[in-house]
Formats: structure tokens, C-alpha cells, sequence
């Protein structure tokens, strides 16, 4: 009796030890898969000054993870995205009269896989983006729209997927969108995407992290044509955490606005961010 006791007792033991252990959380802090630090279309929070062309942006945006379902090695996460990036110029006086702004807002999904030497995961997104002119731009004397810039329609709703690969801090992936619709139709429906974001070891011990990210972006109007966005700067925090980054960009391609879509711009800007 003894032995069969002791045997069911260590067969029971050896089964619980074979299966993952697994969780699930609601609302949890941490995101399940952080966001592309050269990817323009990422929650941001804070400001960013536009040399060159003269302008502000201001970042208004989170994104949260709703629900993670977990095992020893695995993470599967379900959030939501909501965001505003908006153009203000700048005047004396402390003046920053708004031009155009945009809305992003959707629903996500990821799924990471984690081992001791790298982690592999693909994050999934869903959403609309709705741009605007506004009253900045209008010259109200005159009863006119500055730089002969007229509002219109802009509204896209589109599918992503963004898989990657991320060893020792550096992280590599692709990026492939499909436009379900959208408004003007002379917008491609497909945009293609490939970067790295690159975060180095603290200075001194410290929680200041300096990082290097890029991005490319393929999109097309009547033909397609690329848009490079080059990042670094230094997040005080942890890379995979919420902090507190200064950064410096470069950015060259048609205009991230959707009212300034046809548009080629390039300038150098500085900023703050509030990874949330």
C-alpha cells in the first residue's frame, strides 16, 4: 500500500511539473509587446519641436493591454489604442496656433514567445485615423486657408502585422498594412515596413539607457516611395517599462498628416516622451 501510495504520489508530481503553468490578468501594468521606438505610428506622450519647417507637435496617446494570458513561456495580450498627433506653429509670444490634427484609435493583439536567449512575437492592430485642418491654418481676415491648403475628407481604417525577433536589446522586425478603405482613394492599400530599435546597457549603473532605433516605410500615392524616420536618444527607466525618453529624429518622406499626405518633407526634431 505504501508503495503504491508513494508512486501515484511522484507520478502526480512529475504530471503537474510537465504542464506550463498558466495565468491569466486583467488590466495588467506592463504592455506585452512595447511599442517600435522609430515606428511613427506608436502611443506617444509629450512634445517634439520641428526644426527646419518651424512647427510643434504634440503627442497626446496610450496604448493599454486589457487582458494577458500567460504561460512559463508564452504571453498572449489583448489591448486598446487611442491617440491624437497634432501640428501647431511656432509663433512669438509663446504662441502655438493648431493646424491640422490626427486621430488614431483601435484595438490590438500580441502573442510573445520568450526563451533564455531571445524572445519572437507578432503584434496584431486594427484601426481607424481621421485627420482634420484647423483653425491655425485659416486666415480669418482674409477668409481664406493659408499656403492654398483646403480641408477635406481623410478617413482610413486598416489591418496590421508587425512580427519580430528581439536578442540581447536589439530588435528587428517587418511590418506589412493593408488599407480596408480609404478616403481619397488615390491612396495605395498596401504599405510595407522594416526597422530596429536598439537599446544599449545603462551608463554607469545608472537607469539612463541610451537607444538607436530606424524605420523605413514603403507607401505609395501613384506610385510608391519610402519614408525614413532615424531615432536615438536616452530613456531614463527600463527599456521594457514604462520611463521617461529625450530624443532626437530625422525624418524624410511624405508627411506623416494625413491632410499633408502628398506632401515631401524632411527636417530634424527634438522631444520629449512619456512612455506610459
Amino acid at each position: 500500500m505504501k508503495i503504491c501510495l508513494t508512486t501515484l504520489f511522484i507520478f502526480g508530481s512529475l504530471s503537474l511539473n510537465s504542464f506550463p503553468q498558466v495565468t491569466d490578468e486583467w488590466f495588467p501594468a506592463e504592455l506585452n509587446i512595447q511599442p517600435f521606438a522609430a515606428n511613427f505610428l506608436e502611443p506617444k506622450a509629450g512634445f517634439e519641436y520641428l526644426f527646419d519647417i518651424n512647427k510643434v507637435q504634440i503627442n497626446i496617446g496610450v496604448t493599454r493591454d486589457i487582458y494577458h494570458y500567460q504561460d512559463d513561456k508564452t504571453t498572449f495580450s489583448f489591448g486598446a489604442d487611442l491617440f491624437t498627433y497634432t501640428r501647431t506653429r511656432s509663433q512669438s509670444n509663446f504662441k502655438f496656433p493648431v493646424e491640422t490634427i490626427d486621430f488614431m484609435f483601435g484595438i490590438n493583439a500580441g502573442y510573445r514567445i520568450d526563451d533564455e536567449k531571445k524572445e519572437i512575437g507578432v503584434r496584431f492592430r486594427f484601426s481607424h485615423i481621421s485627420a482634420h485642418l484647423v483653425d491655425g491654418l485659416y486666415d480669418a481676415e482674409n477668409e481664406s486657408w493659408l499656403n492654398n491648403r483646403k480641408p477635406f475628407v481623410y478617413s482610413k481604417e486598416f489591418i496590421e502585422l508587425f512580427p519580430y525577433i528581439r536578442k540581447d536589446g536589439f530588435r528587428a522586425y517587418l511590418g506589412l498594412t493593408y488599407i480596408i478603405h480609404v478616403i481619397p482613394d488615390v491612396i495605395k492599400k498596401g504599405i510595407f515596413q522594416a526597422g530596429f530599435d536598439y537599446y544599449f546597457l545603462p551608463l554607469c549603473n545608472s537607469s539612463f539607457i541610451p537607444f538607436i532605433a530606424y524605420d523605413f516605410k514603403l507607401t505609395g500615392i501613384e506610385k510608391y516611395s519610402g519614408n525614413n524616420i532615424v531615432t536615438a536618444g536616452i530613456k531614463f527607466g527600463e527599456p521594457l517599462s514604462r520611463g521617461l525618453s529625450i530624443l532626437i529624429s530625422y525624418l524624410s518622406g511624405k508627411s506623416v498628416h494625413g491632410e499633408f499626405y502628398d506632401v515631401s518633407e524632411n527636417y530634424l526634431k527634438i522631444g520629449l516622451n512619456l512612455d506610459l
